[in-house]
């Protein structure tokens, strides 16, 4: 591993996660300013405070009941257990995290949770066309989420767009009821703030979008970190990229799948996220991570369901397909 390459990234990402949150801080006070003044000014950053200490979140299993996920005990999984109960030392974990298994063909992998109460969901064709060193690589970037903080980040992200955006509505709504004092000349607002007032909440989510890709790129770091292995993250995410779309539609339909723009994702492109990870290479060939851990069972033949029992991929309504 380089490690000085390890630190520069950890760096940059600790950065520009700063100033992101910053930017939404920023909208936030300003707007509460416009529509209340100084003294809702104050009180928006004490209740901005607060909430980053309470940061209440759901359970992990109200989220993984909505998707039908089924537990996987260690007698079940006991290959993934292992693996899993090294990464969590290594991070310092106070608690293992639970594993969880969802019965869709879909390659996917989330984590949901915090330190002390989370879980990782893993689909079957993820455990079925991964191989050990890729989803070694996989597990530690789930892992890496829930060390980070990134879901209370991300929830604490939220809460402050979703504020932004219901301060401007409120300032909008003010706009409109002086319109009659704007015709009589008897007040005038401020372009400053009209403008701030109709940008902050397509700027907030821009910045959670940002936010998101960010941690994205700090959890790839703290994964590679942990496993000592960034090329079986790097070929996890070339795998996941290359199952986005069937083989007839890589051929007849080529264009099908066009990217949105770089502004409007939540994850980077998988293509920086692998040249990320190499540049954490010394050397061209790594160790494969799979040698640090200890041999496990197939973990493919321990799972709960059979194939035939397994849902297509379907739209759920939080915009995930799973």
């Amino acid at each position: 591993m380089d490690h000085q390459r390890l630190f520069q990234h950890k760096l940059r990402n600790g950065l520009q996660q700063i100033g992101l949150l910053g930017v939404l801080g920023l909208l936030l006070g300003y707007l509460a300013w416009v529509v209340g003044g100084a003294l809702f000014l104050w009180g928006t950053l004490i209740g901005i405070a607060i909430l980053y200490l309470i940061n209440p979140m759901a359970s992990p299993r109200l989220l993984l009941g909505m998707y039908g996920a089924r537990a996987l005990s260690p007698r079940q999984a006991p290959g993934l257990y292992a693996i899993l109960d090294i990464l969590a030392a290594r991070a310092a974990l106070p608690r293992l995290p639970r594993l969880y298994y969802l019965p869709s063909r879909m390659i996917n992998a989330f984590a949901t949770g915090h330190r002390d109460d989370a879980a990782i969901l893993l689909s079957d064709g993820l455990l079925r066309q991964l191989d050990r060193r890729q989803l070694i690589g996989v597990l530690a970037h789930e892992l890496a989420h829930v060390a980070n903080g990134d879901i209370q980040v991300m929830t604490f992200a939220d809460t402050l767009s979703r504020i932004t955006s219901l301060l401007a509505l409120i300032g909008q709504i003010l706009l409109i009821l002086m319109i009659p004092l704007m015709i009589l000349d008897l007040a005038t607002p401020p372009i400053g703030a009209l403008l701030v007032m109709i940008a902050a909440p397509s700027l907030s989510a821009l910045a959670q979008l940002a936010l998101s890709r960010n941690r994205e790129y700090e959890a790839d770091r703290t994964a590679a970190e942990l496993t000592g292995d960034p090329i079986g993250l790097a070929a996890a995410l070339e795998r996941l990229e290359l199952s986005q779309g069937r083989f007839w539609e890589q051929l007849m339909l080529p264009g099908r799948r066009l990217p949105d723009p770089s502004l409007l994702r939540t994850h980077p492109p998988t293509e920086q996220r692998i040249a990320r990870l190499l540049e954490l290479v010394p050397t061209p060939e790594a160790r494969p991570a799979a040698l640090a851990f200890p041999d496990g069972v197939d973990w493919a033949a321990t799972l709960p369901f059979t194939p035939s029992r397994m849902g297509a991929p379907r739209w759920h309504i939080t915009g995930l397909w799973h």
